[in-house]
């Protein structure tokens, strides 16, 4: 098995982009994960609602970095793929990453349509009340709840499979693909 040559600075996405998906990733973690145990508690508790909030203010940083990784992408160029990649994983890869931008702006957007529906505001950080996107409207709570579970759960199952594909190029491929997004690894 050949080895490639080890990665240049040209070869790597560049610091505000690494930043970026670190951030959104940790992010979209967390809020993915605090859903999942808010859903489960007992409706109208004090918890409940503190849950929920800092949900809404995690949805809506996500959306926020979101903007900022798509205006940072329309402005640089990312690094190339290794030329020896298959096409099909050439256009596997652009498809996931295009299906993950628009997902990170589906999630947080059917949540806050969901809130609005509901007529529940959403005052990020406890500061700033954000507009409802509509009037309430109870018709539309159960599209928009609906809408927003079967949005999260393609973004876990694009998300594992962009794990899982860094993986296979870092320990099977090792084609240096993984490298470029790591901040702290000079490996191929």
């Amino acid at each position: 098995m050949t080895q490639t040559p080890a990665l240049t600075t040209s070869s790597k996405y560049t610091s505000p982009a690494i930043a970026l998906h670190w951030l959104i990733a940790l992010l979209i973690i967390c809020t993915f994960g605090l859903g999942w145990v808010m859903t489960d508690l007992p409706a109208g508790t004090p918890n409940k609602m503190q849950y929920y909030a800092w949900h809404k203010w995690l949805g809506v940083t996500v959306f926020m970095f979101a903007v900022l990784r798509v205006l940072w992408r329309a402005t640089h160029r990312p690094p190339a793929l290794p030329s020896q990649l298959p096409i099909w994983q050439r256009w596997a890869a652009h498809l996931v990453h295009f299906l993950l931008y628009l997902v990170m702006f589906a999630v947080p957007l059917s949540g806050y349509l969901l809130s609005s529906s509901a007529g529940a505001p959403v005052v990020y950080l406890g500061l700033v009340q954000l507009p409802a996107l509509i009037d309430p409207a109870p018709a539309l709570k159960p599209i928009f709840r609906t809408a927003h579970v079967y949005l999260n759960y393609a973004l876990a199952t694009l998300v594992l499979l962009h794990f899982l594909a860094a993986l296979k190029h870092r320990f099977i491929d090792r084609n240096g693909v993984l490298a470029r997004m790591l901040p702290w690894c000079k490996c191929k």
